[in-house]
């Protein structure tokens, strides 16, 4: 008999916990049937913008023009030998005899030498050049960009707003919801 008891007092527990639990699971399916989309009427579309800093790379370039000299000697034996025979003749044309011959060779000695002189001066000659030095830097700017848009919609005669990542046009999608106040008995 005690047996008999516990069994029908389990069954009985059991019997009413199911109930509960499938009571439990058609209120939470009615809540869900009670659920809708609809469309609101946007009242009011803003465009949020965000300020942002950016880079870009631009080449720079320097001209540098540069004067450049530099000295050039002559390697010819020409002005030497040159002088040394207009020296020589101009010496054979002052004095006589042995003098003449050796104003002859004296003058040709100065010549030669002064043609040396002359020819292993040293020459200047200048160069303009131009050189271009040309560098990558990164150039800033300020953006404006575009971040969302806050909407203004109007729904069952009240407004509400919300920030989204699009621009709804002239009506709002919505999903509507109805249930209990939680407080209700």
């Amino acid at each position: 008999m005690k047996h008999l008891l516990a069994t029908t007092t389990l069954v009985s527990l059991l019997t009413l916990s199911t109930t509960a639990l499938l009571a439990g699971d058609k209120h939470h399916k009615q809540h869900k049937q009670h659920r809708f989309d609809d469309t609101a009427r946007v009242t009011h579309v803003e465009p949020i913008y965000t300020s942002v800093r950016v880079a870009s790379p631009q080449r720079e370039c320097r001209v540098h023009n540069y004067h450049r000299s530099y000295y050039q000697s002559q390697e010819s034996y020409t002005t030497t030998i040159a002088g040394g025979i207009v020296g020589g003749v101009l010496g054979n044309q002052f004095g006589g005899g042995n003098g003449k011959k050796i104003l002859t060779v004296a003058g040709a000695l100065l010549g030669g030498s002064i043609g040396r002189d002359l020819g292993h001066q040293p020459r200047t000659s200048s160069r303009h050049n131009r050189r271009d030095e040309c560098r990558t830097v990164q150039a800033y700017h300020q953006e404006q960009r575009l971040n969302g848009y806050q909407v203004t919609y109007r729904y069952q005669g009240q407004s509400y707003t919300s920030r989204m990542d699009y621009d709804p046009g002239r009506r709002l999608p919505v999903e509507v919801s109805v249930r209990p106040r939680a407080n209700y008995y």
